[in-house]
């Protein structure tokens, strides 16, 4: 895949960044949030799963830093 290529979901409050060219396919977001993050499933990435900073608290703890987030409105 291109080191070109950002997808990008959102839910209104949080848009979470995806960066395939970094991902090392840890599926520590899958075993974490396995609602919002599961690879079987296109959009991979489905932010209905879950609260905002349960979204945050998991895209943190992505080890190659493929996933990030910005917040789209104040907390």
């Amino acid at each position: 895949m291109s080191k070109d290529v950002i997808k990008r979901y959102t839910n209104g409050e949080v848009t979470v960044i995806w960066q395939p060219s970094l991902c090392v396919h840890s599926a520590i977001c899958f075993h974490g949030l396995p609602a919002v993050f599961d690879p079987r499933r296109r959009p991979w990435v489905v932010l209905d799963g879950h609260t905002t900073d349960a979204i945050v608290t998991q895209v943190e703890e992505c080890p190659s830093g493929a996933l990030s987030f910005e917040r789209t409105r104040p907390e």
